[in-house]
């Protein structure tokens, strides 16, 4: 499976060699490993996450620390949206719904924030809206 260089390269060979995502955090705080499709190249792609769950559901922010544009990862969701998340040792079939304005996105975007208060300074230092999609059992 291709896997991307550099920090994403050594946070997952690090939860790889543990076996459980908990061997990963990022400031203080956990993350999951969400494994999906390539939006054109079909083959499997991983990519550690910060952990942001509600009755057993998760949310991927697609914030790629505030930049002006969103992560590849984005596309990919949009055009394959059956995902697994990796969650401690335990694994999740989900699937991926972005969520526009309104209530819901309001909620989750609080719990995002409550997990990972950088969230906060992304979305103020980019002109973007920062795009979530909550993954939920089908």
């Amino acid at each position: 499976m291709p896997e991307r260089s550099g920090w994403v390269a050594r946070q997952l060979a690090e939860i790889d060699g543990a076996g459980d995502t908990r061997a990963v955090q990022v400031q203080g705080r956990p993350v999951v490993v969400v494994t999906m499709r390539g939006a054109r190249s079909g083959l499997l792609r991983r990519v550690p996450l910060m952990r942001v769950e509600h009755d057993g559901d998760y949310l991927a922010v697609a914030s790629k620390g505030g930049a002006p544009e969103h992560p590849q990862w984005f596309h990919n969701l949009r055009v394959h949206p059956d995902v697994l998340v990796h969650d401690g040792t335990e694994q999740h079939v989900r699937h991926a719904r972005l969520l526009e304005q309104g209530p819901e996105r309001e909620a989750w975007w609080e719990r995002a924030v409550r997990a990972f208060p950088s969230y906060a300074d992304y979305q103020s230092s980019t002109g973007r809206t920062i795009p979530v999609f909550v993954l939920e059992r089908r």
